[in-house]
């Protein structure tokens, strides 16, 4: 478990899969990815991070409000999937319910992921991509240190070849860049 001035970032519980399934078939908050999930993609996911962190002591954090007790999305840190050309790497990745959206609550988040990542796990450096539109994401990347790495770019092998978010972008931080 992480904690931030305003956020808690735990483990899966089974109350956080209606919400999350929510947030994964809301075409706005899933707009920089091929589809909306269903409600099986959506608990498939929190199936695959609770494992993982079960298993591993890190993962996709459910992201948790400090103030209310809310489940908000996720914040967390994994292996990058083996399919991208940056792996192997640790990769930071975040996806918030959009009334949480603007707040600062991904960089915040971030931050203190960004932390364990190169204190506790002693990664020497940590990626993320996003599709080459998703702007929101990648100012959060910047935000957080993070700089973008243009040879790094990628088609993601995961999306349909002529969909629009198929173009990745990758951003790298080192742990000595960690302000």
């Amino acid at each position: 478990m992480l904690e931030t001035d305003r956020l808690i970032l735990r483990q899966w519980r089974a109350e956080d899969r209606a919400p999350f399934a929510a947030m994964n078939a809301d075409a706005e908050v899933m707009r920089f990815f091929p589809a909306p999930q269903t409600r099986a993609e959506s608990d498939a996911s929190v199936a695959r991070q609770e494992k993982r962190i079960a298993e591993r002591g890190y993962g996709l954090w459910a992201a948790e409000l400090k103030e209310t007790g809310a489940f908000i999305g996720f914040i967390g840190v994994q292996d990058a999937p083996y399919e991208v050309p940056c792996a192997p790497a640790w990769e930071i990745g975040w996806r918030l319910d959009k009334a949480h959206w603007g707040q600062g609550l991904a960089p915040e988040g971030a931050r203190a992921v960004l932390a364990y990542a190169f204190s506790a796990l002693k990664a020497e450096e940590v990626v993320a991509f996003t599709a080459e539109i998703n702007l929101p994401s990648r100012r959060v990347m910047e935000k957080i240190g993070m700089t973008y790495d243009a040879e790094g770019d990628f088609k993601h092998p995961a999306v349909p070849i002529r969909h629009p978010v198929r173009p990745h972008v990758l951003y790298r931080i080192k742990a000595e860049d960690l302000a």
